[in-house]
């Protein structure tokens, strides 16, 4: 007697279900793609955790009565129609399997009406087959109603999370679509009462704060090309805890993009603070020839073509997002000078090797930043076209020296060597990939041979060592610039001050320091005139 057999139809379909709808997220994102390929401009989303329903009207195109006929038949569709439109793949569904499915699992109504045409509303068996078909009244678009979901499978509904957790699930699905799609408006309602609703713009960064309590646009970078859109927080002030916000989207769905993940995290990875994660959306325009959708059936993994020159994309786009100016709203106004200063001889030079810009072959065009005064011998206070900058001398310089390091990270010798003691084999494997020679001395005790070039003929140089000794060679770096910039308390001149500055403009990320803090404060002129009270009539003001 033969071992293998053909599974029954039903037995197929069940298994096909419960792949594509595992939970009430799944089905609010086949039903919400579906509006989207219908082109609607409106979405109303009703949930009902503790009933197992789900509805979704849409403005769309609507589904005639035949297509309602086929509507939930197994591997029905209107977006493919052979094998080769499986590789040119332009709408968010194509394997005709979501209402199929929600059939299998559900009660499925569907009421719909294409344009000026009658309107109809059928009700599907288990099978996916129509039980009845009649003219209903309803606006042009398209109704789904989805109710007891998982009814024929108890252990489904054991399994899924509390009712809070499937509605956060459900408004993760929602916010995904939202910034993939910004010109759509959503109404989310939650039972009987009204949960959230999101007002299109022309991009998602108009959607971002709808999401996000506390972040404005003037907290996001964003820019967009026929091939790349790409919204980041400023590092200086829009991070998160967590790396819950770091989505990618390829052709209006998010995806999981792993090598793309690790690209932006090494990009960023000296821009932020310690333990602290980017908060960024990426959303590219692939061809539909370079991509494979038909990976999983939640349509989260994908097969991206040419991922290197993705990864190469999105660091020019990070780049071009780190350059001063490009996270700024710079006005044409100028302000007149507000602090005077003595040009008092200072006693440290900011680059006593090379001062002049110019030579480094990757300065990029400098703002009109002018160097003022200094506060407290601790900030540089520069006149911008749009206002006041108080730049921290000591972070900035870090900042230009870490750069420097990235880019030629030299070591000179040392005559005589270093004596330490009490050194860790990990913190001799440290220095070993560091690029310093390490040589026994005697009991416990080490000589290095020689040190990075900034610190070589430091009076701490030995402490400087230990300290480098602890971290790889990025630590290391970071390091070496934090020990060899310019103090705070340390008194500058006007040509110091803006030397420093033109250099800390042709920095990669001005920002923020190698540790993630801020470099930068702006006193925009429109903050300073409302404080002043500037717009108000003298003589008004003073009672006249």
């Amino acid at each position: 007697m033969p071992k293998i057999a053909t599974l029954p139809a039903e037995v197929v379909h069940a298994i096909a279900a419960g792949e594509v709808i595992d939970s009430l997220a799944a089905v609010v994102r086949e039903l919400a793609e579906n509006a989207l390929d219908a082109g609607a401009s409106r979405i109303a989303i009703s949930v009902n955790p503790q009933q197992w329903s789900v509805s979704v009207a849409d403005n769309g195109c609507g589904m005639s009565r035949e297509d309602l006929q086929q509507a939930a038949s197994p591997h029905s569709t209107s977006k493919i129609h052979d094998f080769n439109d499986l590789h040119q793949v332009t709408s968010l569904g194509f394997r005709g399997e979501a209402l199929h499915s929600l059939a299998q699992l559900a009660q499925l109504t569907i009421y719909s009406r294409p344009g000026d045409n009658t309107g109809w509303q059928a009700h599907y068996s288990r099978q996916g087959h129509i039980k009845t078909l009649t003219p209903t009244a309803i606006a042009p678009g398209t109704v789904v109603e989805v109710n007891h979901v998982f009814q024929h499978w108890p252990q489904r509904r054991d399994a899924l999370p509390s009712p809070p957790q499937q509605l956060r699930g459900i408004q993760q699905v929602l916010q995904n679509l939202a910034l993939c799609h910004p010109q759509v408006s959503w109404q989310i309602r939650k039972g009987n009462k009204p949960w959230f609703s999101l007002t299109p713009g022309p991009s998602p960064r108009e959607i971002l704060p709808q999401l996000l309590r506390g972040v404005t646009r003037e907290d996001v970078y964003y820019s967009r090309d026929s091939s790349l859109e790409l919204l980041l927080g400023r590092p200086d002030r829009c991070h998160r805890g967590r790396s819950d916000w770091l989505k990618f989207a390829v052709n209006g769905r998010v995806v999981n993009l792993p090598d793309l993940e690790h690209t932006l995290l090494s990009a960023l990875s000296r821009s932020l603070p310690r333990n602290r994660y980017p908060l960024c959306f990426l959303h590219l325009r692939v061809p539909p020839e370079q991509l494979d959708w038909n990976r999983h059936p939640a349509k989260s993994e994908i097969y991206l073509q040419n991922t290197e020159h993705w990864q190469t994309q999105l660091r020019e786009a990070i780049d071009r997002a780190l350059a001063l100016g490009s996270l700024d709203n710079s006005g044409h106004s100028r302000v007149h000078q507000l602090l005077r200063v003595q040009d008092s001889p200072g006693d440290y030079r900011v680059n006593p090797a090379s001062t002049d810009p110019s030579t480094d072959p990757s300065s990029r065009p400098l703002m009109p930043l002018r160097a003022i005064g200094q506060a407290n011998r601790t900030y540089i206070v520069a006149e911008h076209p749009d206002g006041l900058w108080l730049v921290e001398q000591h972070i900035a310089h870090e900042r230009v020296i870490y750069e420097q390091l990235c880019q030629d990270w030299a070591l000179q010798e040392l005559d005589p060597p270093i004596i330490l003691s009490g050194l860790s084999p990990q913190q001799l494997e440290n220095l070993d990939q560091i690029g310093i020679t390490v040589d026994p001395f005697g009991d416990g005790l080490w000589a290095l041979r020689q040190a990075p070039l900034p610190l070589a003929q430091r009076d701490d140089c030995a402490d400087a060592l230990q300290e480098l000794s602890k971290g790889n060679l990025q630590d290391a770096q970071v390091a070496t610039a934090c020990r060899s910039a310019i103090r705070n308390g340390t008194l500058l001149t006007l040509k110091e001050m803006q030397q420093l500055l033109d250099r800390w403009q042709q920095t990669r990320n001005p920002h923020t320091c190698p540790h993630g803090r801020p470099i930068y404060l702006p006193l925009n002129e429109s903050s300073l005139g409302r404080y002043f009270r500037r717009s108000w009539v003298i003589g008004k003001s003073h009672g006249i």
